[in-house]
C-alpha cells in the first residue's frame, strides 16, 4: 500500500530540492554567465522594484551591508517557497513541483531583462527551476509501505523516508556547496584577472596637481580624516555583483543632442591631459549625522572638454550617463559645463579606481548627490533633456537635479560619557561647490559659539572644524549647524532623505561627570 510522507518530511524535501536546484544554477552561472546567477538575477530585480521607502530603510538599518542583507532575505524567501512547494506537492500533486519550476523561470525572466544580459543569461535560473521541480516531484511522493503494517506509516516506511531525506539533504548540500565554491572560484579568477590588470596599471602623471593645504586635517582622534582612505569610502549603488571590466574592452559613447557623436577608448582617455581634483561625494540616502559621505583626491579628464568636442546643441539641458550594468543618472548640463571639476575619473587617492568604486572609469561631479552624477563603470553619455529622458532614481520618485544640501556633523566626542569641563567638540561640514563659511555649536539651548575651521583644498570639499567648549556636569545635548559661503544657515527643519536629501541639525547626547 502507499502512504503519504509526513508534513515535516515534505517540507524538508522541498528545501533540499530547492538547495539542489540553486546549487546547480550557481555552478552553471559560474561557468557560463557569472552575472546571471539565480540569486543575483532575483536580487537585482528586487533592487530595481524596491520603492523609495524600502531603499531608505535598508540603508538606514544595514548601511553599506544592504546587499548582503538582501541576499540573506532572498535565501529566506527561497526556503519559505521551498517549504510551501513541498507541502503543496504532498497535498495536491503536481502543483508543488509546478510552483518550484515557475520560481526558476521567474529568475530567468529577471536575468534576461538586465541591461548587461547575454545570450546565456536565462540558463542558470532555468536549470535551477528544472532541478528544483524534478526534486520536489521525486522526493515528495507516496512511499510503498508494508501491507501488514497499521494504517499509519510503518516503521519501515519511516526509515525509508529518513534514508531518502538524508540522501537528498546530503546531495543538495553537496551541490550547493560545490555551486558556491565554483561560483566563488570563478569570481576570484575573473576578479584576479581584472585586479591584476588594475594593480599593474601606472596612471599618467597629472597635468594639474591638487595639493592638500597644510592644516586641512586637524589630526583630532575620532575626527574623520580630510581624505577618506579608499577602503573606508562609502559604497552605495545598485550593483549586486560588481562589474569587472578589462580596460581594453572599455569605451565611452557620447551621443544624443550633439553635432558629432564621439567614442572614447581607454587608451584615448589616458592620452589626454588628466587633472587632479579633491572632491567630496555624498549619497542622497545619508541621514543627518550619517557617514555616507567621503572626500578623495581624484584623477581624471574634464567632461566639459569632451562635450565641447561633441558640440552640444542649444536645446539640451541634461546628460544621461549609463553604467555598464544599466544604471542611469541624469546630470544637469550646467553642472558639467560651468567650470567645476566634473571629470571622468580613472584614479582615486593616487591609485587606479578600486573595482567596487567604478574601475576603470567613473564620473565625479562636485555639488550633486551621487544618484544624479557619480555613475560608476560609466560607458555612455547621452546629451538630452529632462523632459525627454528619466534616470534610474528619478524614475522612482527622487528629485531630478540632486544638489547637495548644507550639512554638518559632530564626530568628537565619540563617547557619551565625558569629563566635565573643557572638551573639544569637532566634526565636519560640507556643501560641495558652494563651500563652508563657518560652523556654530551650542550646548543644550545655550548661545551658539563659532568653531574654528580647518583649511580646505577648495569649496568642493568638506571642511573639518573644532571648538573647545566648557560643559558642566550632567546630561547635555551638543548641536552643530553650518553656514555656507552663499550666506545660508543650515536649516533646523528635520526632513528625511527622500526625495532630495536629508535636512536638519545634528545633535549628540553626552553625560559629563
Amino acid at each position: 500500500m502507499e502512504a503519504r510522507i509526513g508534513r515535516g518530511a515534505a517540507a524538508w524535501a522541498g528545501i533540499a530540492a530547492a538547495i539542489a536546484g540553486a546549487g546547480a544554477g550557481e555552478i552553471l552561472a559560474a561557468l557560463v554567465a557569472p552575472r546571471s546567477s539565480p540569486f543575483a538575477a532575483i536580487g537585482s530585480a528586487l533592487i530595481d522594484a524596491a520603492p523609495t521607502w524600502a531603499k531608505d530603510v535598508a540603508i538606514a538599518v544595514f548601511g553599506t551591508n544592504d546587499k548582503l542583507a538582501l541576499l540573506v532575505l532572498i535565501a529566506i524567501m527561497l526556503l519559505a517557497v521551498a517549504v510551501a512547494a513541498g507541502l503543496v506537492q504532498r497535498a495536491r500533486p503536481p502543483w508543488g513541483a509546478v510552483g518550484a519550476g515557475i520560481l526558476g523561470f521567474v529568475g530567468a525572466a529577471a536575468a534576461i531583462t538586465r541591461a548587461d544580459a547575454d545570450a546565456l543569461a536565462a540558463l542558470p535560473s532555468v536549470l535551477a527551476g528544472v532541478i528544483g521541480s524534478v526534486g520536489v516531484w521525486i522526493f515528495v511522493r507516496p512511499t510503498t509501505a508494508d501491507p501488514a503494517a497499521a494504517v499509519t506509516p510503518s516503521a519501515g516506511a519511516t526509515a525509508a523516508l529518513s534514508r531518502r531525506g538524508f540522501v537528498l539533504g546530503s546531495v543538495g548540500a553537496a551541490v550547493i556547496g560545490a555551486g558556491a565554491v565554483a561560483w566563488a572560484a570563478t569570481g576570484r579568477t575573473a576578479s584576479a584577472s581584472v585586479r591584476a590588470i588594475r594593480d599593474g596599471l601606472r596612471l599618467p602623471t597629472a597635468a594639474r596637481i591638487a595639493n592638500v593645504p597644510a592644516g586641512a586635517d586637524l589630526g583630532i582622534d575620532g575626527l574623520a580624516p580630510y581624505l577618506t582612505p579608499n577602503r573606508d569610502f562609502y559604497r552605495i549603488d545598485t550593483a549586486l555583483i560588481v562589474p569587472e571590466i578589462d580596460p581594453a574592452d572599455w569605451s565611452l559613447r557620447i551621443h544624443g543632442l550633439v553635432d558629432r557623436e564621439l567614442t572614447l577608448t581607454w587608451d584615448d582617455l589616458l592620452a589626454l591631459p588628466l587633472e587632479e581634483s579633491v572632491t567630496t561625494l555624498a549619497c542622497v540616502s545619508n541621514p543627518v549625522g550619517g557617514d555616507l559621505v567621503g572626500t578623495a583626491r581624484w584623477l581624471g579628464y574634464p567632461i566639459h572638454h569632451l562635450l565641447t568636442d561633441a558640440g552640444v546643441q542649444g536645446s539640451a539641458d541634461m546628460v544621461l550617463s549609463r553604467s555598464h550594468d544599466g544604471f542611469t543618472a541624469g546630470t544637469p548640463l550646467e553642472a558639467l559645463t560651468d567650470g567645476r571639476n566634473a571629470i571622468l575619473a580613472v584614479g582615486m587617492n593616487g591609485d587606479p579606481l578600486p573595482i567596487q568604486h567604478g574601475f576603470p572609469v567613473r564620473m565625479v561631479v562636485p555639488g550633486l548627490y551621487g544618484y544624479a552624477s557619480a555613475t560608476k563603470w560609466v560607458v555612455d553619455l547621452e546629451v538630452t533633456r529632462f523632459d525627454q529622458a528619466r534616470a534610474y532614481w528619478t524614475d522612482r520618485g527622487w528629485s531630478a537635479r540632486g544638489p547637495i544640501k548644507l550639512q554638518s556633523r559632530i564626530d568628537v566626542p565619540r563617547s557619551t560619557d565625558i569629563a566635565a569641563g573643557e572638551t573639544i567638540v569637532a566634526g565636519i561640514a560640507w556643501q560641495p561647490h558652494t563651500g563652508i563659511a563657518g560652523v556654530e555649536v551650542r550646548v543644550d539651548e545655550g548661545t551658539w559659539q563659532r568653531a574654528e575651521l580647518a583649511r580646505a583644498t577648495s569649496d568642493d570639499t568638506w571642511v573639518q572644524w573644532s571648538l573647545p567648549i566648557d560643559i558642566p556636569s550632567g546630561a547635555h545635548t551638543l548641536t552643530c549647524r553650518a553656514l555656507s559661503r552663499r550666506g545660508q544657515t543650515q536649516s533646523a527643519t528635520q526632513l528625511p532623505p527622500a526625495p532630495d536629501g536629508a535636512q536638519g541639525w545634528h545633535s549628540v547626547g553626552v553625560t559629563a561627570a
